[in-house]
């Protein structure tokens, strides 16, 4: 958290922005705010200029941590707390989101996410958590009516990759509650979870149950129709290099293993976007490569028996 970072991530934004990327994933809590207030200089810079109209990008959120100098008084109680480092209080997120708004200087917000919730049960029985959730998508559909976010969903680590035996999250059951908070045009859209060469719970693992049959994550999204965006494509540089030479006969056509481990990230079956961090103009240009590359045909790297 320092000036020579925060012009790193401000430029990579940049240079993003001018290369074609559109989506934008930060958090409140991210570096305490600096991510969100480098993105929002970075916007602000190209909207002012005219050379981005805000149409032509997506900006992705999120709240439930505790966030240095971002607390809100008098609105939540310790009960609301858990670990006390977080909370899904509706008063809470609602005052999360605002900050997030004048951090990155806009009026709406594309995607709201609920950060990691399955850090509560840790601390909370499972069905105190699905009446938290259910009372934060209530909170949600009133701010996606007032215009203050578009839609909303759950960033998640662990909770959509656990076996049916381990605690989790169950999105048929967060597709429930989000129907019977905003019926049929409810405005949860989105999840984001971890998917990478090392981490494919999300496609091989069958832990949902839809229609009286078990399946994976991806598949449960496809059929509720929710929008799946992949984090950790490279998982955290360590999929950057180093990589098998079959990974390279395998994903012809590039040059470095980061582009050939987000290759196949972008390319899974289910997955809308493949995340990456990039705190510096280089490893933007390096990434951008993958624009003029068609997405993998991947379908001899998905055998449920391997």
């Amino acid at each position: 958290m320092d000036a020579a970072t925060d012009v790193g991530y401000r430029s990579s934004t940049l240079a993003a922005l001018r290369g074609g990327i559109n989506l934008l994933d930060t958090s409140l809590n991210y570096r305490h705010q600096s991510s969100e207030r480098n993105i929002g200089a970075a916007l602000k810079e190209l909207l002012s200029s005219g050379e981005l109209t805000r149409e032509e990008f997506v900006v992705c959120t999120k709240a439930g941590y505790l966030v240095p100098n971002a607390l809100p008084h008098g609105v939540i109680t310790g009960a609301d707390l858990v670990g006390n480092m977080h909370c899904l209080a509706p008063a809470f997120l609602e005052h999360q989101l605002e900050c997030s708004r004048a951090n990155l200087g806009l009026e709406t917000i594309d995607l709201f996410y609920l950060h990691n919730p399955e850090t509560q049960l840790g601390h909370v029985s499972e069905e105190e958590l699905y009446r938290r959730i259910e009372t934060a998508f209530a909170k949600l559909e009133q701010l996606a009516a007032a215009g203050r976010i578009r839609y909303y969903g759950a960033a998640t680590w662990n909770g959509f990759r656990t076996r049916p035996s381990e605690a989790g999250l169950s999105l048929v059951k967060m597709a429930e509650m989000a129907r019977a908070a905003g019926g049929e045009k409810h405005h949860f859209g989105f999840i984001q979870l971890p998917f990478n060469m090392a981490m494919l719970e999300a496609y091989a693992v069958e832990r949902e149950t839809l229609d009286g049959t078990t399946v994976a994550t991806l598949e449960a999204a496809r059929r509720l129709g929710i929008t799946v965006i992949a984090s950790a494509s490279i998982l955290q540089a360590r999929l950057s290099r180093g990589l098998p030479d079959e990974v390279a006969e395998r994903l012809p056509g590039l040059q470095t293993d980061a582009q050939r481990a987000i290759q196949f990230a972008r390319s899974a079956p289910g997955i809308a976007s493949a995340l990456i961090g990039m705190s510096q103009p280089r490893h933007v240009e390096e990434n951008l490569a993958l624009s003029r590359v068609e997405p993998a045909e991947l379908s001899a790297w998905f055998s449920k028996s391997q």
